[in-house]
């Protein structure tokens, strides 16, 4: 029997990167799964690929997680095609990198809009019926900036440490209702944004080896290895897991120094 079978899973910016390997990890584990995307028709796209690679049922639906009405129409839309939502991923992000003093209001509230309140948005709007149904599983896509601090990139690490402070709390809150909320804290992940970040430098090449050079293991992770991460917390196999945060980096915030 498939891990998730039987399951109606959500995913925010499941568009690509981790949320799309999320998206297609679950559906090949028998979730029925919606992909909430700001970007609709890069969501369609996935939502087709996936449906095409894995036989699954999907259902792309146009959500900004900044507003809770559009993440809570988002539930509604799923929940009418597929029924109540046993899984929530909040994954959709932004970086923000900044220097503190010069960092603009905007900025600030650009970047906690969606690390954070899209986070507790999602929550919200799934909690109501898994507290209701005495079960469900949240898991929240945080970051090793959620512990660890790297110069030039205010305020993202301050979002993401509210992420894991919000996990621990809403864990704590419903563990008694069965319902779990735990954090996946994945390292240097080669998306889509990471190749932007290296092509953005005056030497792409001596870019991605520079980051290559920091890892233990000596590359850097795959959407795939965070994504079946979250396929065990998602699935019955994890029942005493909560309040937790799985870091996936490959050791390097276990390393002292370089």
């Amino acid at each position: 029997m498939k891990r998730l079978q039987g399951k109606v899973a959500l995913v925010t910016g499941a568009g690509r990167g981790i949320g799309a390997a999320i998206a297609t990890a679950f559906a090949r584990e028998g979730a029925a799964v919606v992909l909430a995307e700001l970007d609709v028709e890069t969501a369609q796209r996935t939502a087709a690929d996936i449906a095409a690679q894995t036989g699954g049922k999907t259902l792309a639906v146009q959500t900004d997680v900044t507003q809770s009405a559009s993440v809570q129409r988002a539930v509604s839309e799923g929940e009418n095609a597929f029924g109540p939502v046993d899984v929530l991923v909040n994954n959709a992000g932004i970086n923000v990198f900044c220097d503190p003093l010069t960092m603009t209001d905007d900025d600030w509230r650009r970047c906690f809009a969606v690390d954070l309140d899209g986070v507790w948005n999602g929550c919200r709007a799934v909690l109501p019926g898994m507290v209701e149904r005495g079960a469900g599983s949240i898991v929240n896509i945080a970051s090793t900036h959620s512990f660890k601090i790297i110069p030039g990139c205010f305020p993202y690490p301050v979002a993401k440490h509210g992420v894991i402070g919000l996990t621990r709390a809403l864990g704590i809150e419903y563990a008694p209702r069965n319902v779990r909320v735990n954090a996946i804290a994945p390292g240097y992940i080669e998306t889509q944004l990471t190749r932007d970040w290296w092509d953005g430098q005056a030497d792409p090449a001596a870019a991605k080896q520079a980051t290559l050079d920091l890892q233990p293991m000596g590359r850097i992770g795959k959407p795939e290895e965070v994504a079946m991460t979250a396929v065990f917390l998602a699935s019955d196999e994890a029942p005493f897991i909560n309040a937790s945060c799985i870091t996936v980096d490959g050791g390097r915030s276990a390393l002292y120094h370089d």
